[in-house]
């Protein structure tokens, strides 16, 4: 069992606490806001720290799970960042979905430190956290991963290292191109459905056991047709995923067409108040659009 912080304890964050500290790791988390970490506490054991520096000191490993760019340099540099807290030879497990810009940033800033940093965002939403299913893809020294394999599998179904720092960033954002594309042609596929008169239910029984299947398929058809959208990850986040494929695209030449517009499609739903929506909301917009 291992010494761990924890920093961010948002819907993702909090639950993939909890079962490191059910699993018997000695955990200390951090928040932004106290009051969460001392939830925590309450909910799971453990300890709370008012800053990532002082969760930080003497950990093992220090995992991540913040919201932006900004936050993680915030909670990873500067005097109160776990930067300055961990001992030489630990690593620092980023599981925020963050550029690939920050990632080379603070990779070379953790190696100045000696400290080792491996990128690994994360997919399968809340309920993927909840259930310690998630999927990992990480970037990093190969020797550090190895260390922290371990731990990230306490709350993964697969975790695999794809290549060096960045690479995980890198597939992260492969995964939420797919999505765009797949939940505006589910939301479209429904939306059809209605207008041409057809009972959805009875269109996705069908069609989900051939080509069309996926996963998103089956999991968010029957809450889209109930006009119900909160299951986690939230549009203004997807946006934030989109808007750094499609500056790195920009970088790496790549054309993304598709998730372009599908990336004005959620600020249409933004601009309904659906910010906190969740992503199956595309289909909200279809049908308001008469």
């Amino acid at each position: 069992m291992a010494k761990l912080a924890f920093l961010g304890l948002g819907v993702m964050g909090a639950p993939m606490a909890g079962h490191l500290q059910k699993a018997g790791h000695d955990v200390t988390v951090y928040n932004r806001t106290y009051a969460k970490a001392e939830e925590w506490v309450k909910t799971y054991g453990g300890a709370a720290a008012k800053t990532p520096c002082d969760a930080a000191k003497g950990a093992d490993f220090v995992m991540s799970c913040v919201g932006n760019d900004d936050d993680l340099r915030a909670v990873c540099t500067g005097d109160d960042g776990a930067f300055s807290g961990m001992d030489a030879g630990t690593v620092f497990v980023d599981h925020t979905t963050v550029s690939a810009k920050v990632t080379s940033e603070l990779f070379a800033a953790a190696d100045a430190a000696n400290i080792s940093f491996v990128d690994a965002p994360i997919s399968g939403g809340q309920a993927g956290a909840e259930n310690g299913v998630l999927s990992i893809m990480c970037g990093g020294d190969t020797g550090a991963f190895d260390r922290a394999l371990p731990i990230m599998e306490v709350y993964s179904k697969i975790c695999r290292r794809i290549g060096d720092s960045g690479a995980g960033q890198m597939t992260k954002m492969c995964n939420q191109i797919a999505i765009a594309g797949l939940v505006q042609g589910l939301s479209e596929a429904l939306h059809f459905a209605d207008k041409a008169g057809l009972d959805g239910r009875s269109v996705v029984e069908v069609i989900s056991q051939g080509a069309a299947g996926s996963w998103q398929m089956a999991n968010r058809f029957e809450t889209m047709l109930d006009d119900h959208f909160d299951h986690g990850f939230a549009v203004d986040w997807m946006r934030k995923d989109l808007g750094i494929c499609l500056d790195t695209a920009n970088d790496t030449g790549a054309s993304l067409p598709v998730t372009a517009l599908v990336d004005q499609f959620y600020k249409d739903v933004q601009k309904m108040d659906g910010g906190r929506w969740d992503t199956s909301s595309l289909f909200k917009r279809l049908q308001s659009m008469g």
